[in-house]
């Protein structure tokens, strides 16, 4: 133990500079420099921000109506004529999410917008709640205050545990990890670690099911990997924020005012059909019912399943780039999920936590009080005294979206008792696979931000980064990386990535 302690030292547990700025190269763009980014989400976002600072001319192009992609939000109004604004569901904004913040302190410079969600325990109506709230960032120390205060997760789990093999827990190292486990299924892997059936639910499984995936469909290396880089090399610890107001208002409409500002063009309802290369290392992207582009610089930033049917659609493209047609193809999407936000005509019950993961329902995985998260809910439930709860469903079964929410709220009132007899005012429900899966076997089949084809970069939270990073960061870390190969090309500087620990505390040097 105390070569672990020695181990976590604090420099070892500081960010690192993953991509640092070059101070000899110029910031700027050269005059005339342009790039057309394909899709309005983090990642695109992310791309579009750092080439329209540098003076590129850039031509955002999103397909739906609202920018965002999995945290878009868009107007909704109320039987009752109160307008509201919904979401894809609830999104932690973690304090090691260092691209993805330095992006939005563009429009915030103080993130003023973000505030503690508080306690966030993981719920069962077999066991107790298990609270990780106030674990010490650093590892071991949050290791050892876990097994000493968790009431899943004792000194029996760890004497009978498989301990060579929880120690890969604390030994991420990209190639090794991915060598020996990506072939192994997490629910494989959790089952070898010999803990109670208690410890693996209340810890291991909920956490694994919230990266949109059943833990028996989901690559061991992966939940390894996001072990590191949520809990054991996380210099920030795994406390979380959330916005106090709804994702419109807050990141998407003044990223879309900031983006203008900088002279970017943002066309929103316009979706690209197609790709294809044209001389002189021109890309021409055809958008459905408005006039085509042509760009030398192409980014790539949609969902996994719209690049592969994008890539799928653009013949020219498959001839000329046949890796990225391969890997395009080969694109897995995880299994749908579910969102149902209810308007209730009673509150809670006051001891009720702001947010909740759920071990061992057969479709509930979250829950989640918007009417104490965000001010527009939470305005709402104080005129009428109702409240105002989200459901989320990941690796969703349900045969459709009716049947998950009759699911959730069902589930939800075997663990909320008081539930069960309130009354649904309203209720707004979605259902859609557009999530990136990490399955068994797949290491090295995914697009990295760049390849064979000449002038596209690829990001998003589904794309191979060369870099640890997980759900929103891997979106804005990646899109970052496709503004800076386009910046190198033209001959500037990078925008300078920071990130945690690469390797884990016991990974062989």
């Amino acid at each position: 133990m105390n070569e672990l302690l020695s181990r976590a030292a604090p420099l070892r547990m500081r960010p690192r500079v993953l991509v640092p700025a070059d101070p000899r190269r110029p910031r700027g763009a050269p005059v005339g420099t342009e790039a057309v980014v394909v899709g309005g989400g983090i990642a695109g976002i992310s791309a579009a921000v750092v080439l329209a600072e540098r003076g590129v001319a850039v031509t955002l192009v999103e397909a739906a109506d609202t920018l965002g992609g999995r945290l878009g939000a868009w107007p909704h109004t109320l039987p009752d004529g109160t307008e509201q604004v919904v979401e894809h569901g609830f999104h932690a904004f973690f304090r090691h999410y260092y691209t993805w913040r330095a992006m939005l302190r563009r429009i915030d410079p103080e993130l003023s917008f973000l505030r503690p969600v508080g306690g966030y325990p993981v719920i069962s109506r077999e066991w107790p709640a298990e609270d990780l709230t106030g674990l010490p960032g650093s590892p071991p120390l949050n290791l050892v205050a876990l097994f000493a205060r968790s009431p899943s997760l004792g000194l029996r789990d760890l004497l009978s545990s498989n301990q060579s093999l929880a120690a890969q827990l604390l030994a991420y190292d990209r190639a090794r990890t991915t060598a020996r486990f990506d072939e192994m299924p997490a629910a494989e892997f959790l089952a070898s670690l010999g803990m109670s059936d208690r410890a693996q639910a209340m810890l291991f499984e909920a956490f694994a099911r919230s990266f949109f995936a059943d833990p028996g469909a989901l690559s061991a290396a992966e939940l390894i990997a996001m072990f590191h880089y949520y809990f054991l090399g996380n210099p920030e610890g795994i406390g979380f924020d959330a916005p106090d107001t709804d994702h419109l208002t807050c990141i998407w409409a003044p990223f879309r005012t900031y983006l203008e500002s900088l002279g970017a063009e943002v066309l929103t309802g316009s979706r690209v059909s197609a790709i294809t290369p044209v001389d002189r290392h021109l890309w021409q992207v055809e958008i459905d019912a408005a006039p085509s582009l042509r760009t030398r610089h192409l980014v790539l930033a949609t969902d996994p399943g719209a690049l592969r049917d994008l890539v799928a659609g653009s013949p020219d493209t498959r001839v000329a780039a046949p890796k990225l047609a391969r890997k395009a193809a080969a694109i897995e999407v995880a299994p749908p999920f579910a969102v149902t936000r209810l308007w209730l005509d009673r509150d809670v019950a006051a001891e009720r936590a702001t947010f909740n993961a759920v071990s061992r329902e057969p479709t509930l995985d979250s829950v989640t009080i918007y009417s104490r998260l965000e001010r527009p809910s939470a305005e709402w439930a104080a005129r009428t005294g109702g409240s105002v709860v989200e459901l989320h469903s990941y690796a969703c079964d349900a045969p459709d979206v009716d049947a998950a929410t009759a699911r959730m709220r069902a589930e939800l009132a075997a663990l909320w008792p008081e539930t069960a007899a309130a009354e649904v005012v309203h209720v707004a429900q979605r259902m859609e696979a557009t999530a990136p899966t990490w399955p068994p076997g797949g290491a090295g089949t995914r697009p990295a931000v760049t390849g064979d084809a000449r002038g596209v970069r690829i990001a998003g939270d589904h794309v191979d980064s060369p870099f640890l990073t997980g759900l929103m960061e891997r979106a804005s870390l990646t899109g970052v990386l496709a503004a800076n190969d386009i910046l190198d090309e033209v001959g500037a500087g990078p925008e300078e990535i920071l990130g945690v620990p690469q390797r884990g505390l016991l990974a062989r040097r």
